[in-house]
């Protein structure tokens, strides 16, 4: 009940009937422990005497509560006397009780002594049977440890550390926990880190040597592998060839170039190593890669694999390194290449290997990132050092090697498409000492040839001729012998050195993996270098040497021909080499055609330039006394040496074809007419008389005889002769002394005298006038007929005056 509804009751009792009411509040406050405050707030606010009516009613209550209990003490005081009187009568007895207790007491604890001493001593004997007990259990918990850890000590002088470190992890793992509250095992626990670092550092130690034994074996191993490669070729070739002949298949025409390659390469660069019937040995024959394979475990057991591979990986880096460094002199023998790819493939070899036996000490990625590197430095060197090579022979080892240098290292995986590509540039430079060697035998050829057609007295030289060159001519197989070829030595002999050529060209284009249109697509472009670059400029050096004569020009032009002809079996020859159908040949034609007409060309241009060069030694030979009064009646020595050696000459030409010897002709016939023109209009003449005139005019009629004697057959009516028409105007306008109708017909079409420059006749005209004047050969004349000396003084006027008319217009 809350305080205020305590104060409402009691308010309300003390209204009703004041004594009952505070009889009523007493007895609530008898009643209820806590609180008070609401029932004593209600006896003193109601009323004003209410106070003191409640202290009286209060006093009233306690002077009765106080007769009750005197009242209650007087009902039980007689029953507490008599309890304290039976309490001193027990007092005694208890005091007895004691004394008896105590002898008791005395009396057991002198006749348990012995007890407790026997007790004691059974104490003492089970507590040391537990101890021992105790002992023994933990020496046998111990025991276990302590030859494990003798083991491990046994296994460490044995040298085998991966066993040590399995059994360290034993220790660990489940023996030490078991003791690890002893001190000993405190000690073998702080020892374990020492020993495992000594087994890093001798395994360490067995991976460096190991590192340094494949160091020095790498060219053993790629020596190897390559031999395995080549072997395998080898065998792939012959079983190809075997398969070939067993289809029917086309083969070389010429066996010559496949056996040769075999053989040289069974021979090259192998010969001085073991023996066919030997056992060949493998990389595991060659290194014992268990230091790798130890250390390995060992640092992958000790959580440090990543150290492990790391390093080698580095230490294997710098290997490579050193193994892409060339000689500086490897240029010089296949022996230093040799050496050069044996060291690499020997390297990549053990990396392969590497690879394949253990779980990620090196990667695939690891090895391909390695292998490009490599290669990009392998195809540096490769390109430097072979530049330097200026021997086919020893480009071709080259590209033998590196062919099975890529084959090697591509049977282990590793991609050689790049190397391949190299062996395209080193082709271009082979084909270049090819060309170059090439230029030197058909230097050598045309040294030796003697420049005239090939005689033969017996069929057995006939045939010799033709089993070298491809010649048919149906009337020369008539013709009995003796009977002559009609090219020189030299024609042959290119001819095979061609076929040799595309014989060293076809091997090194083997083995490159390419097709047969390739291949031959590849010859055919070397053959047209060969015939464009090297033969042509051979044939233009020879052409234009001083020493080559006439007559050798004409035989030059003639083998030319002939090995025009032969092109087409050029062809075919490469065609069959190559086995390659006439039906899919979409190739690169030979350019033999061009090459060899430019050459004849040139031969037939030297041909006229030196027929013009000895013309004009023979007319510097010419001694004209050009005051002469009158003329000798017989040509001049000099020019009849002169025709008489062109007839000779024209004589030879008649092998060459009709067009180029009616050229030559009319050359000459047109350089000698010219020569003679220039000697009348010569500057440093200075006069010439009518006498000189005379026989200089005895000169161009056997000129003009030789003309229509046709030298050369195939001039169409005086064609020839034409090549003296100005010459022959000239003179017979001064023989004729036809002025009137020079000048009259001048410049029309039909003039008797068209040839005639009015310069020219004026220059002539002139140096005759000055010798009239100094000799006084027309003196009689300027007597007898001065009318004829004024007319030659007009001609000499309408002659400049046309001369300044044609400058004018011109």
């Amino acid at each position: 009940m809350s305080a205020a509804g305590k104060s409402g009751a009691c308010e309300a009792m003390l209204e009703e009937d004041p004594d009952q009411n505070y009889e009523n509040v007493l007895a609530e406050i008898q009643s209820f422990e806590l609180p008070i405050e609401a029932t004593l707030r209600s006896v003193y606010d109601d009323q004003p005497n209410a106070h003191k009516k409640f202290m009286e009613k209060l006093d009233a209550c306690i002077r009765n509560h106080d007769k009750e209990i005197e009242k209650m003490c007087n009902f039980h005081h007689q029953g507490f006397v008599d309890a304290i009187t039976e309490l001193l009568k027990v007092r005694t007895d208890a005091e007895k009780l004691k004394v008896q207790v105590t002898d008791t007491n005395r009396r057991f604890q002198d006749a348990g002594k012995e007890v407790i001493v026997q007790t004691e001593d059974i104490i003492r004997c089970r507590i040391q049977q537990r101890n021992i007990t105790t002992v023994v259990e933990k020496l046998q918990l111990c025991l276990p440890v302590l030859e494990m850890y003798s083991k491990l000590k046994e296994q460490m002088s044995a040298k085998r550390y991966y066993s040590a470190l399995k059994t360290m992890e034993q220790l660990e793992n489940v023996f030490f926990p078991r003791v690890s509250q002893y001190r000993f095992c405190q000690l073998m626990i702080e020892n374990l880190p020492k020993l495992r670092e000594d087994i890093k550092e001798i395994s360490m130690s067995d991976l460096k040597d190991f590192l340094e034994s494949i160091r020095k074996h790498s060219d053993k191993i790629g020596e190897t592998a390559m031999k395995q490669a080549q072997q395998q070729k080898i065998f792939s070739v012959a079983l190809q060839k075997q398969n070939n002949v067993k289809f029917g298949k086309n083969v070389y025409i010429n066996d010559r170039i496949p056996e040769e390659r075999n053989e040289v390469e069974l021979k090259r660069g192998f010969e001085e190593e073991d023996e066919n019937e030997e056992e060949v040995l493998t990389v595991q024959d060659l290194v014992d890669f268990s230091p790798v394979y130890r250390c390995l475990h060992i640092y992958s057991v000790l959580g440090d694999e990543e150290t492990f591979e790391n390093y080698y990986r580095k230490q294997r880096k710098k290997q490579a390194r050193l193994v892409l460094q060339p000689q500086s002199n490897m240029h010089e023998t296949v022996d230093g290449y040799r050496r050069y790819f044996t060291q690499i493939v020997g390297f990549f070899v053990v990396e392969d290997h590497i690879l394949h036996v253990t779980q990620g000490l090196v990667t695939r990625a690891y090895t391909d990132e390695l292998w490009n590197m490599a290669l990009s430095k392998i195809i540096a060197v490769l390109r430097a050092h072979s530049s330097y090579c200026t021997d086919p022979d020893l480009v071709l080892e080259l590209k033998n090697l590196i062919v099975i240098f890529a084959d090697t290292l591509q049977g282990y995986g590793f991609p050689v498409n790049r190397l391949f590509d190299l062996l395209f540039e080193i082709r271009d430079q082979y084909n270049e000492t090819l060309l170059k060697k090439w230029a030197g035998v058909f230097r050598d050829i045309f040294e030796e040839d003697n420049y005239s057609p090939i005689p033969i007295v017996n069929e057995e030289e006939y045939k010799v001729v033709i089993s070298k060159f491809p010649f048919q001519d149906p009337d020369l197989e008539k013709q009995s012998f003796p009977k002559k070829f009609p090219m020189s030595q030299s024609v042959p002999h290119i001819y095979i050195q061609v076929k040799e050529f595309i014989y060293a060209s076809l091997k090194f284009s083997e083995s490159l993996h390419r097709s047969s249109t390739e291949i031959d697509d590849m010859l055919r472009k070397s053959t047209n270098l060969l015939l464009t670059r090297t033969l042509s400029s051979c044939l233009l050096n020879l052409i234009r040497k001083p020493h080559i004569g006439l007559t050798e020009l004409v035989q030059i032009i003639i083998n030319t021909t002939h090995l025009e002809q032969a092109c087409k079996y050029l062809e075919d020859f490469i065609t069959n080499i190559t086995n390659i159908s006439q039906e899919t040949v979409h190739t690169t034609r030979l350019y033999g055609l061009s090459t060899f007409k430019d050459a004849r060309h040139a031969a037939e241009g030297e041909i006229y330039t030196k027929l013009n060069q000895k013309i004009d030694e023979f007319v510097q030979l010419a001694d004209y006394d050009w005051t002469m009064s009158e003329p000798d009646g017989r040509a001049s020595g000099y020019l009849m040496d002169l025709i008489n050696f062109l007839r000779s000459i024209f004589q030879v030409f008649t092998h060459l074809p009709g067009k180029v010897a009616q050229t030559a002709c009319m050359s000459a016939c047109q350089h000698l007419s010219t020569s003679l023109m220039q000697m009348l209009l010569d500057s440093e003449l200075k006069q010439i008389s009518m006498g000189a005139v005379q026989q200089f005019n005895l000169d161009v009629i056997q000129c003009e005889l030789f003309a229509s004697s046709e030298p050369v057959p195939g001039f169409q009516g005086d064609t020839l002769q034409l090549a003296f028409i100005d010459l022959r105007q000239l003179l017979d306008l001064f023989m004729v002394w036809d002025w009137s109708t020079y000048l009259a017909d001048y410049g029309q079409p039909a003039s008797k005298y068209l040839r005639v420059n009015p310069n020219t006749a004026l220059t002539l005209l002139e140096k005759m006038k000055d010798t009239s004047k100094k000799n006084n050969i027309f003196a009689q004349f300027r007597k007898n007929d001065r009318d004829k000396q004024k007319l030659i003084e007009t001609v000499v006027k309408q002659l400049r005056s046309l001369v300044n008319g044609m400058s004018q217009h011109t």
